[in-house]
């Protein structure tokens, strides 16, 4: 499969569609906590369903829902592997590196971070 990659616009409508499963448009835009056009939100969808993010459901009502085709797991993965390969020049140990040394991690975060390399080790 293709790397997905999402616009800020894109990820913020396919949280809603991950978290409520199926959503039409309207449902899109009481769930985002800033002002979009309907048209917005239209357009949004029908370049997520070009890109084989979400599929059209049934009609509800006078609107399409809207359903996810991916995973937020697949959208992660393939947006971590681009940003190493646009700002890291693939190493995945530098854009973890530099995770580790950024000032917004916390204690618990390298904690976790610890506990996941050693189940890694593991197996």
């Amino acid at each position: 499969m293709n790397r997905i990659q999402l616009t800020k616009c894109e990820a913020e409508v396919m949280a809603v569609v991950w978290r409520e499963g199926q959503v039409t448009v309207p449902q899109v835009l009481a769930a985002i906590d800033r002002d979009l056009a309907y048209t917005t939100v239209m357009t949004t969808m029908n370049i997520l369903e070009e890109k084989k993010i979400v599929r059209r459901g049934e009609k509800v009502g006078r609107a399409y829902s809207y359903l996810p085709r991916v995973s937020r797991e697949e959208v992660r993965h393939g947006m971590i592997q681009e940003l190493a390969e646009q700002l890291f020049g693939g190493s995945v140990r530098s854009l973890v590196l530099s995770l580790v040394n950024s000032e917004k991690i916390t204690a618990e975060d390298l904690s976790a971070m610890a506990d996941a390399a050693d189940e890694l080790e593991k197996s």
